[in-house]
């Protein structure tokens, strides 16, 4: 049991430290003093269910995962070197192309809104979410084609801490702060987007989902996630099926 809880430990601070969290950040997020988090990353301390379940949250995986650890979440980015994996992964492959297009698009959206003090990852989250399924909805294609996982909060994308990880300090920087006492991470842009990546219908298409949604804050767009038929007929931890946003209702539906 204690080599159980050191091999979870172990796979939890490294969780934390490669989305940049520090462990005050982490013990903020699930309402624990840091001295636990210590013991806990340690080993020295065993984890409840009830933290198990809000550490997945956290790091938007499911709880299998957390617990397995040979199962690992591993988003390849094919604009890097592909490494070969020495354990079992759930893989998900990022073109360029698509790479490049969520790169464009994450500026674009910062550099209308990133400011705001409603803006942060939680809220971006779910822009992006609704920017792809308008979209795919509407036009029947991808316009960044992320994979989004079902989790607690609302419609994740898998993608998006590594690109994130990949564009600070030369695109953009991340900002750990308060929102009303709650965390939150943002991020400013540091550079315009290139604009000759996007067409106009996709960025007429952002601007209606930047204008209908991002006054909403965190528990606001999540709870209107919630309710859209992509979010309701998928189950816990699973994958976003893009094919379901065909059966969507008013008021979410985009089609005419």
């Amino acid at each position: 049991m204690d080599t159980f809880y050191k091999s979870l430990g172990n796979k939890i601070k490294q969780l934390r430290q490669n989305v940049g969290l520090s462990q005050e950040q982490f013990s903020d997020l699930l309402k624990i003093s840091r001295v636990a988090i210590s013991q806990i990353e340690s080993g020295a301390r065993k984890i409840t269910a009830e933290e198990i379940t809000k550490i997945a949250e956290v790091f938007n995986i499911s709880t299998d995962i957390l617990l397995n650890a040979k199962k690992d979440m591993e988003i390849v980015l094919e604009e890097t070197k592909e490494k070969t994996p020495k354990k079992e992964e759930i893989r998900i492959n990022v073109p360029q192309k698509n790479l490049k297009k969520f790169k464009e698009v994450l500026l674009y959206i910062l550099n209308k809104i990133g400011s705001r003090p409603n803006i942060g990852e939680t809220v971006i989250y779910k822009l992006l979410y609704f920017i792809d399924f308008d979209y795919y909805e509407k036009y029947e294609e991808q316009l960044i084609g992320a994979t989004y996982q079902k989790n607690h909060y609302g419609p994740t994308p898998k993608e998006f801490i590594k690109i994130v990880k990949m564009m600070e300090g030369k695109d953009l920087t991340k900002v750990q702060g308060k929102y009303f006492k709650h965390p939150q991470t943002k991020y400013l842009p540091l550079r315009q987007p290139d604009l000759s990546i996007l067409k106009a219908n996709e960025i007429q298409l952002i601007d209606n989902v930047l204008n209908k949604l991002s006054d909403m804050n965190a528990s606001q767009i999540s709870e209107h996630s919630h309710n859209d038929v992509p979010w309701l007929t998928t189950e816990d931890d699973k994958i976003i099926e893009y094919e379901s946003v065909f059966y969507r209702t008013t008021p979410y539906s985009v089609r005419d």
